[in-house]
Parts: C-alpha cells; sequence; structure tokens
C-alpha cells in the first residue's frame, strides 16, 4: 500500500513537473499541418515611440524565414516581428537583440508586449487587467538603444513546419536551438547585420535557449555575441524541482522563495516579518546553506533535537506550520507550497508570481490546480497581441497566433543526467573576453526561483574570473517581473545600462 500511495505521488508531482514549461490548452500536433507550401511573406509599417523624453521613430517587420536543410529543402518556417530605428547611419555601432521567450512551447510575445517593445499591454500598477483589454505605448522599450527582433521557435505564434515534415525535429533541446541559429544567420546576413554589435534575451527556457544559442552560433558559424540578457533563467535543470527524491539540491535552493512570498502575504513571524524583503531573505538564504543543506544531507542519521530545530526554522522561512513540514519530511515541493500557504483563507498563490491568488474546487487537495499567475495573464497578452497584429502591424493572416501550446516529449537530450547549459555559457565566456552576461531575477518567482540562477552561477567553473562579466539583478516581482511597473522601470535601465556598457567595452 505503501507503494502505491508514493508512485501516485509521484505521478501527480509528474503531471505538475510537465506544466512547467508546457500549457495544457492544445497538442501541438493536432493543430500543425500546413496545407499550403511555405512562402516568404513580409509586412512593413512604420511608427515612432517617445522614450526618456525623446522620439524614437522606427520600422516595424513582421515576416518568416523558411528554414532549410542541406539540400535545399523547406522544412520549417519560422515568425518573427522586428523594430529597427530609422535614423541610424551607421549600423556597425547600432546593437541588435534577438528576443525569445520559453516554455520552450511559449511564443515571443511576452517579451514582446510586456517589457521590451514599442506596444505594451495595458496593465495596472500591480500588473492587473485593463478592461477593454488594449496596448499603449511602451515609454520603457529597449529600442531606444537596440534594435529588436522577436522570434517565434517552430510550433509557436505563426511559425510552423513545412507541409509533409514532422514537427518533432524541431522539438528538442540541440534541435530547437540549431533552428534559431540557423534563422538568426540568415537574419543577420539578410539585414546586414553582422559587424553590429549582438545580444540575444531570453525569458524562463528562453534563457537556456540563449546559453546554447550563444554556443552553437560561436563554434559554428563564428559569430562572436557582445552578451546575453537572461531574464527569469534555468541553466540547470537539478536545481529545478522534480519528483526524483534524492536530489535535495532545490529544497535548499526554493527555502528564500518561499520566505518571500510569506513575507508579501504577511505569514512570517513578527520579527522576521517587520524586516525588508531583501533583509528577509538574506536570512533565509544563510540557514538554507548553513543548516538547512547539512541536515538533508544526514538524512535518517539526523538526531532527534537536529531534526525539531530544523522543523521549527523551516516553518519560521516559511510561514507553514511545524506539522505540516514535519509530515513533508522536511522537504516541500512549490506546488504543495502554493496550496499551504493561505490554506485558511481557501486560497492558492501563483507559481509565476506569488502575488496573485486563485481558489480551488477542492481545499482540500495537496495541490493547487492551476496557477492563478498564468491564467489572468494569458487571455490579455493572447488577445492584444491578435489586434495589434492585423490591425497595426498589417500581417493579414485566419491563422491562429499559438501564445502556449503542448509539445509533448520535448528532447531533453540529458540520457541518465540533468540537462545544464552552464557549462556551454562559461566556454563562450571563456573563448570571448568580450562576452557579458546580464541575469534578471524575481524574487516573487516560484516556477524558477532566483537562488537558483545564483547557484548556477557560483558554479560556473574555470578560475572564478568569469564571474566579473555577470551582472546580477533581483526585483521585488514574479516569473515576468516586467508586468510589475515598478520592476518595468528598473529593468528597462538595467538592461540599456549593461547594453551599452557592454557594446563598449
Amino acid at each position: 500500500m505503501k507503494k502505491i500511495t508514493v508512485l501516485l505521488t509521484s505521478l501527480l508531482c509528474l503531471t505538475f513537473l510537465l506544466k512547467l514549461f508546457a500549457a495544457e490548452n492544445q497538442d501541438i500536433n493536432a493543430v500543425e499541418h500546413p496545407s499550403k507550401a511555405l512562402k516568404e511573406n513580409v509586412s512593413e509599417t512604420s511608427g515612432s515611440i517617445t522614450i526618456d523624453g525623446k522620439k524614437v521613430p522606427y520600422k516595424a517587420t513582421a515576416g518568416n524565414i523558411i528554414i532549410k536543410d542541406n539540400q535545399g529543402n523547406p522544412k520549417g518556417s519560422i515568425f518573427y516581428i522586428a523594430y529597427h530605428k530609422d535614423d541610424i547611419q551607421d549600423l556597425k555601432q547600432r546593437p541588435i537583440a534577438f528576443c525569445f521567450n520559453g516554455g520552450p512551447s511559449c511564443a515571443s510575445v511576452w517579451l514582446h508586449l510586456g517589457a521590451l517593445g514599442p506596444k505594451r499591454v495595458a496593465l495596472t500598477h500591480e500588473g492587473k487587467a485593463i478592461f477593454p483589454y488594449h496596448h499603449e505605448d511602451n515609454e520603457f522599450s529597449l529600442l531606444d538603444v537596440a534594435d529588436l527582433v522577436f522570434v517565434d521557435p517552430i510550433s509557436t505564434g505563426y511559425s510552423c513546419v513545412a507541409p509533409g515534415e514532422d514537427a518533432k525535429q524541431f522539438h528538442g533541446v540541440d534541435e530547437d536551438i540549431q533552428s534559431l541559429a540557423q534563422f538568426i544567420r540568415l537574419y543577420t546576413t539578410r539585414t546586414g547585420r553582422w559587424e553590429s554589435p549582438k545580444f540575444l534575451i531570453g525569458e524562463s527556457y528562453g534563457t537556456l535557449r540563449a546559453a546554447g544559442l550563444a554556443g552553437l552560433l560561436h563554434n559554428d558559424y563564428r559569430m562572436s555575441l557582445n552578451g546575453v540578457i537572461l531574464i527569469s533563467s534555468i541553466l540547470d535543470y537539478q536545481t529545478m524541482y522534480n519528483v526524483e527524491v534524492d536530489n535535495d539540491l532545490p529544497n535548499i535552493l526554493y527555502l528564500p522563495s518561499y520566505t518571500a512570498a510569506a513575507w508579501y502575504h504577511k505569514k512570517l513571524p513578527s520579527d522576521l516579518q517587520k524586516k525588508s524583503l531583501a533583509e528577509a531573505v538574506k536570512e533565509s538564504e544563510a540557514f538554507a546553506i548553513d543548516e538547512y543543506s547539512i541536515a538533508l544531507l544526514k538524512g535518517a542519521s539526523l538526531d532527534k533535537q537536529q531534526r525539531e530545530q530544523t522543523i521549527q526554522k523551516l516553518a519560521r522561512y516559511t510561514g507553514l506550520s511545524p506539522l505540516v513540514i514535519e509530515k513533508a519530511q522536511m522537504r516541500i515541493d512549490p506546488f504543495q507550497y502554493r496550496k499551504e500557504l493561505l490554506k485558511e483563507d481557501n486560497r492558492t498563490i501563483g507559481r509565476f508570481d506569488i502575488r496573485f491568488k486563485g481558489i480551488d474546487s477542492d481545499a482540500c487537495a495537496k495541490y493547487a490546480e492551476y496557477d492563478s499567475s498564468l491564467e489572468e495573464l494569458t487571455g490579455i497578452f493572447t488577445a492584444v497581441f491578435n489586434d495589434y497584429a492585423r490591425n497595426q502591424l498589417n500581417w493579414k493572416t485566419d491563422e491562429e497566433y499559438r501564445t502556449l501550446v503542448s509539445i509533448r516529449n520535448w528532447n531533453y537530450k540529458a540520457a541518465n543526467r540533468y540537462l545544464n547549459v552552464a557549462p556551454t555559457l562559461a566556454e563562450v565566456m571563456a573563448k570571448n573576453p568580450n562576452f557579458r552576461v546580464f541575469v534578471a531575477s524575481g524574487y516573487y518567482d516560484l516556477a524558477l526561483p532566483y537562488f537558483t540562477s545564483d547557484y548556477s552561477f557560483n558554479h560556473l567553473g574555470y578560475d572564478g574570473s568569469l564571474l566579473k562579466r555577470v551582472t546580477k539583478k533581483y526585483y521585488e516581482a514574479g516569473h515576468m517581473m516586467f508586468i510589475y511597473r515598478p520592476a518595468l522601470i528598473q529593468l528597462k535601465k538595467d538592461v540599456a545600462g549593461f547594453i551599452l556598457e557592454a557594446n563598449n567595452s
């Protein structure tokens, strides 16, 4: 009976894990069947945006590039939306950034209409919907310092495979990176940007893409980048919570984010609650590294007194009851935590953003039934993009723009080991002394907690000198920190400063 219970629990955890980077709304194999031969199309429009009091005129291009095999046969079509500042005389001095989100089954709409592009989904100060849904000028766009190309990987957005082709050939870590590298090479060649400073901007799984792309572009295409911007990053899958009970690393690395969530919802003890968020998580970090990690390492050899002390401190830093922590064997997974923190109020907290609250049909269930932060935002971004693309960018199509899709059996290639692209990033940094890395993390992110990113960069290897070229910034916001206006303002300032510095180094 015990084995059956463990098995059922593991299967339930696995179901949640599969949701981590893929939406549940549809199976991509059921929607991607192009009936006509692929053809490249382009729609060009003009616009302007005022940033920091200065008018920035630009040309917007919506289009697609066909990806081919070595024999010249079409394999797929990658859709993009690009913005180029109009009054640039010397492209060699003008940075260009290729931007993509994660999933890995997610279109680039989030970075495009949430943070970087000249238009932005209209949201409240806190990041909530404004009715009716609409876009507005984004005075915090990055277009004043860099041209922007938003790319939708195959099977997302309007990107698709060629007729008769199997989409699975693009559904994997290496496969995805190879197709995007081909797109970047083609786009760079066609627009004459080989000598321009070049950056990659990725969010979530898109940060893993960026690290892998940096390696492939450098080694295969001899394209040296100036840097990558990683927003809510994941480089090493060993740091990510999963159902493997023998991996305690995520338990340690998630703890400070639990503290941040409890601090925000005022569930910490009074002395800790009175501290600033930064002070509270620092105390939690110290406990996680110096005491909690040792307690987990000892396992069954941990004596009764040490165990009780650890449980009490975990209660202090999580806002949960000691009884819940004891029953969880001092290991609280994020899906359970999202259910437990506000259980007395019959509410759950979001995974991408703990500030959002949800309500479940079964208040007694162990896990939250859905992610309130994701569900509240997806429809807004999808609606605004469809209207903007058709009526502003003049991209006329009846095809569905796939904001989030479900891609089954993504090839993570990591047989008998955890997927880890941090060594690839470190290799590029070692080979290219001008290469810089910017890392943005949200304290309120329970999908990819900030401490997991810190761990990856603290273990890059080499002699430690690479860290001098890594800039890390933290925001009192979630996974998509840019939906919160104060974080968006600071993010723009930080990223713009990074690009200008990397461009002049």
